[in-house]
């Protein structure tokens, strides 16, 4: 059985328009008809392909390439293939990855699981709801009334949009989502099986029963936002939940109620942010970080991956560990424990540990 394509074939581009293109140097003018079909990695390029190369990490993936054209950096001295044809670039990954949108243009959006435009037969759609011109509701979707949905916009199979819910244009609301109590903003992407607008997790607790607080707030998700597969933010209690502007979130990412979270952020997989904690603009999460509740993080900071944040973050400060604290420190504390450790142990040089740790620091 042959291998299944998911995306259409890319048109062939001769190296001077892709040099043209991404603004690149060709090295080499005289192979500037030489032809590509499309783009790939270092270890999997064939003669027609471009690929790049931007980490000294993977040099002898470079060695070893069969690619017929692979983007690297005015710096770069080290030896290329002879067959290889280089195209200069100040940012090399920036580069492909901008003919590759060129190139790919379906991948950036997701279109219609059916393959279909309209209304399928089998969607719900209550008859309050109002759907503007070129709206795409796959089938076994259910809108509630009073909903309200821009167009361009696509609401995937099995997705559930409650009473009331607004959602603007060309946004993509992903197969097996839920909304409720969410206002949505313009090109907005939601993946598949997203939860938003669900109740926090408010309770007065007590030893004989744990009173439920009502959670009366909204969930807002300002224009330019994208939310990975399986996330889920819950509404405010007294106040909204807020998305800003341009903030990327991946995939199961958990954003509890009151949560207010600046534009332009980077939110990696597998988050949890308690509630009624405030994130400014500019701010990068790595994977599985945990964030306390009622602690603000500052423009521009950083936290690194796995870390647990107790406390407020100052803005542009890079923060890590368990429980965080800025990056030197916790480094310094791991070296510490490591020359403890070291020293406890029979046989040890320590003296020139210490010297090698220095180095590291």
């Amino acid at each position: 059985m042959a291998l299944p394509t998911f995306f259409k074939q890319s048109p062939s581009l001769t190296l001077a328009e892709i040099a043209a293109s991404t603004k690149a140097r060709l090295v080499d003018p005289t192979r500037a008809d030489q032809i590509v079909t499309g783009v790939a990695a270092l270890d999997e390029a064939g003669p027609h392909h471009l690929t790049f190369f931007e980490n000294l990490r993977y040099i002898d993936q470079l060695t070893r390439t069969k690619a017929g054209a692979c983007l690297v950096s005015e710096s770069f001295k080290g030896d290329i293939p002879a067959h290889v044809t280089v195209l200069r670039a100040k940012r090399p990954f920036a580069a492909f990855v901008e003919l590759a949108c060129e190139l790919y243009p379906e991948t950036l959006r997701p279109t219609s699981g059916f393959a279909i435009s309209g209304i399928a037969a089998s969607a719900v759609i209550h008859p309050s709801a109002q759907l503007e011109d070129d709206v795409t509701v796959d089938p076994l979707a259910v809108i509630g009334p009073d909903v309200e949905i821009g167009s361009g916009t696509i609401i995937g199979s099995g997705a559930v949009i409650a009473a009331g819910v607004k959602i603007g244009r060309d946004c993509n609301i992903g197969a097996g989502s839920s909304l409720q109590f969410t206002l949505i903003g313009n090109n907005v992407l939601v993946h598949p099986g997203c939860k938003l607008g669900q109740d926090g997790f408010g309770f007065v607790f007590g030893r004989d029963k744990h009173i439920k607080v009502p959670q009366t707030g909204r969930v807002l998700i300002q224009n330019d936002v994208e939310i990975g597969a399986g996330t889920t933010i819950d509404r405010g209690s007294l106040r909204d939940t807020v998305i800003g502007e341009g903030t990327k979130i991946d995939n199961q990412v958990q954003i509890g109620h009151n949560v207010t979270i600046g534009r332009h952020c980077v939110i990696a997989a597998k988050c949890g942010l308690a509630g009624s904690l405030t994130i400014g603009d500019n701010v990068a999460l790595g994977a599985m970080v945990g964030l306390n509740n009622h602690i603000t993080i500052g423009d521009g900071a950083q936290v690194a991956a796995m870390a647990g944040v107790k406390d407020s973050i100052p803005p542009r400060a890079r923060w890590g560990g368990i429980f965080a604290r800025p990056t030197k420190q916790w480094f310094r504390e791991i070296l510490a424990v490591e020359r403890l450790a070291r020293e406890s142990m029979p046989g040890t040089d320590a003296a020139t540990q210490d010297t090698k740790d220095e180095g590291r620091e």
